[in-house]
């Protein structure tokens, strides 16, 4: 059963940051488009939009950090 588990933690620490990037890249090319027509409306919109866009970064470093805790467990 160990050898089991030990085989099958570098397939999750894949999916882990794998699927956290697939849901990034998603939520990315949303708030980009949305980003960029509301910064030709409005130029005191960039920063904001420049926020809005980094925010779902912190999916894939949480996919990361769980991919870490899954191989060094």
């Amino acid at each position: 059963m160990e050898q089991l588990l030990g085989s099958l933690a570098p397939i999750g620490a894949g999916l882990a940051v794998g699927l956290a990037a697939l849901g990034t890249g998603y939520a990315q090319a949303k708030i980009g488009s949305a980003a960029v027509g509301a910064i030709l409306e409005k130029k005191e919109m960039t920063g904001i939009m420049i926020l809005l866009i980094a925010i779902p970064e912190t999916m894939v470093i949480f996919g990361f950090v769980i991919a870490v805790l899954i191989l060094y467990k």
